[in-house]
């Protein structure tokens, strides 16, 4: 599995599957998870709707509808609430989820924003290396064998820097 970085808009990219910074209910919010219903046309409400709900650290998959990419992999990050409520932990588990659900769904390419960083109020530097880190650790195991290519999208400069600080980490 390779793992890159890459700055622009999640909803261009031509991966298998993107995912979507979700919150419990799957419903249309804001920043990534907003863009990611506006530009997957209204296709994309009732097929969340009907999974209902997803639980903080877990992953669940609806198709791409008008998106580039066939599939999006909902996962729900952890609200940050000062670090001592196993909110690390909960961050990692979305990535383990995401490749789980990848796999499960035969995804070779995803694409993932910065989960937890937007409104949910992660430290971005601290999600950076949970995100490179959890990923490195699947890429060396089994659940990482079917996946070809992690994007890590960073819609700025500042958290594009942080993943490729990450990533040049030993």
């Amino acid at each position: 599995m390779e793992i890159r970085t890459w700055q622009g808009d999640i909803t261009t990219l031509a991966v298998d599957a993107i995912v979507n910074a979700a919150n419990e209910g799957l419903r249309p919010g804001g920043g990534v998870c907003g863009a990611i219903f506006a530009a997957a046309g209204p296709e994309l409400v009732p097929a969340c709707a009907a999974l209902g709900h997803c639980p903080t650290g877990e992953a669940v998959t609806t198709p791409g509808f008008a998106l580039p990419a066939r599939w999006v992999i909902h996962t729900v990050g952890p609200v940050w609430r000062g670090g001592d409520r196993g909110e690390e932990a909960a961050l990692a588990s979305c990535y383990r989820a995401v490749v789980a659900e990848a796999g499960h769904i035969g995804a070779r390419s995803v694409g993932i924003p910065a989960i937890s960083t937007g409104i949910f109020g992660f430290p971005a530097d601290r999600a950076a290396r949970i995100a490179v880190d959890t990923l490195r650790e699947l890429a060396a195991s089994p659940a990482g064998a079917d996946l070809d290519d992690v994007v890590l999208v960073a819609f700025d400069g500042e958290t594009a820097r942080r993943y490729e600080q990450e990533l040049a980490r030993a």
